[in-house]
């Protein structure tokens, strides 16, 4: 490929971006040396605003050497070069590489300002060793689109304009040009999966299908315009399968969607609250768990971070729940209590006034055997039979705050049940109890009498 012919493909597609300075990353490797020189010929790249970045990861000896390579050759083409060090944190369940590449973009993407488009040099042969790689990770659609040419990052974009440009055409531009690149000794090791693809594995698919590279690339683009269609219709489905609580799914009709929607209307909700999602043998434990389990049952399926448990009609997604002390209580005097772990604050509200109760009351939380009169002549009921008749999640019940008097009677549940004493207690001061409990995983800040109702089965 001509130099020209890089040249207009930059410009149409600098074209077709909205509004906004470009930022390229730039590694001082051959891929990103080509794209920094090319833009810095675009007159739109540099009436834009035109910068870039070099992260330094401090993994290799000579990566000090590289940083002042990059800033020389930005200096002679007169682009600023921000040159940012990280640390790379040794994680288990990530490799270097990995935790490199999610280190780089944390530090690029808190860079950019609103708009700002991150320039990559990923190109073709990148892109047939991302969809090699997800293959063999059993990805679907959307992992089989591999790299999209544009996509949000932090404030603002990240541009790949090079994916559908084989590896070679960069080289051809940067030898034409006499340019000088940086060689990364890391890129030759074998041990490392995206290497082994290039060194090993490609160089043979490519020697009998020569153009085994374009056709995984065109593969690749129907795989994103399938995965758009299914991420589409999943959204649609969704809306029709969420509970009135934004992090809870009515898991029946959960399960009659289409094998095909099931997993991403769940990565959405997850996604939609904040959550992380899960492996794909999470996902198929889950489904597992959820068709198999007996009505009588309550399936919990875990992963890092979440908890997704089933009951009655529902499925709830959470952060894994924690329970107060057994041992905790407090006295109650109508001013605000903050209560332990997530659990929020307790509170006597009366319209215009700061009130006091007349007695003394403390509060704690489930034992086991509580009871409740509800009304004057009516029975004592067990705490127990009217949390379930009332519907509240199982897992919810040891956390909710209870309110005794002096003689150890449970007065109040929360915001959800008052004893008969307490009506008689509050009427005078025209007073209620309120239980605010904070944010749930979906951002709602709705008070936790109403969020236990919208999760009632």
């Amino acid at each position: 490929m001509q130099t020209r012919d890089i040249l207009h493909l930059l410009e149409e597609s600098l074209a077709a971006l909205a509004p906004g300075p470009i930022l390229v990353a730039f590694s001082g490797g051959l891929d990103s040396t080509a794209l920094l020189h090319a833009l810095a010929q675009c007159r739109s790249a540099r009436e834009r605003g035109l910068r870039a970045v070099h992260v330094d990861h401090g993994i290799h000896n000579d990566s000090a050497q590289w940083a002042r390579h990059c800033q020389a050759f930005a200096s002679a083409l007169g682009i600023e070069l921000l040159v940012r060090r990280v640390e790379v944190p040794r994680r288990s369940d990530l490799g270097l590489e990995a935790s490199a590449r999610r280190a780089r973009y944390g530090e690029i993407a808190a860079l950019l300002v609103t708009g700002e488009i991150l320039a990559l040099a990923h190109h073709r042969d990148d892109q047939t060793e991302t969809v090699l790689l997800k293959l063999l990770r059993g990805a679907g659609p959307e992992g089989m689109g591999a790299m999209r040419p544009l996509r949000r990052l932090g404030n603002g974009w990240a541009w790949r304009p090079l994916l559908n440009l084989p590896r070679a055409a960069l080289r051809e531009y940067a030898i034409g040009h006499g340019l000088h690149w940086l060689s990364d000794p890391s890129n030759e090791d074998p041990g490392i999966d995206r290497n082994y693809l290039r060194l090993q594995v490609l160089p043979r698919i490519l020697a009998r299908w020569p153009e085994a590279g374009a056709s995984i690339a065109q593969s690749s683009n129907w795989a994103r315009e399938v995965s758009s269609f299914v991420d589409a219709e999943a959204s649609r489905a969704l809306e029709r399968v969420r509970g009135l609580d934004p992090a809870t799914l009515r898991f029946r009709d959960w399960l009659d969607l289409p094998a095909a929607l099931r997993d991403p209307v769940m990565r959405q909700w997850l996604r939609a609250i904040d959550l992380a999602e899960p492996t794909h043998f999470q996902a198929a434990e889950l489904l597992r768990q959820i068709r198999e389990a007996g009505e009588d049952r309550q399936p919990c399926v875990r992963w890092p971070g979440v908890e997704v448990r089933r009951y009655r009609d529902l499925l709830f997604a959470m952060r894994p729940v924690q329970y107060p002390p057994p041992d905790w209580h407090a006295p109650f005097d109508g001013r605000e209590l903050q209560l332990p772990l997530d659990l929020g604050v307790l509170r006597l509200a009366a319209p215009g006034s700061d009130v006091r109760l007349p007695q003394s009351l403390y509060v704690r939380f489930r034992r086991g055997g509580e009871t409740l009169r509800l009304s004057g002549n009516g029975p004592n009921r067990e705490l127990r039979d009217l949390l379930q008749e009332s519907g509240v999640p199982p897992w919810q019940r040891a956390r909710l705050p209870l309110l005794f008097d002096a003689d150890d009677r449970l007065l109040a549940v929360a915001g959800l049940y008052l004893a008969a004493d307490a009506s008689a207690l509050l009427e005078p001061l025209g007073a209620q109890i309120e239980w605010h409990a904070p944010a749930r995983a979906h951002a709602s800040r709705r008070s936790a009498s109403v969020e236990l109702a919208d999760g009632l089965g």
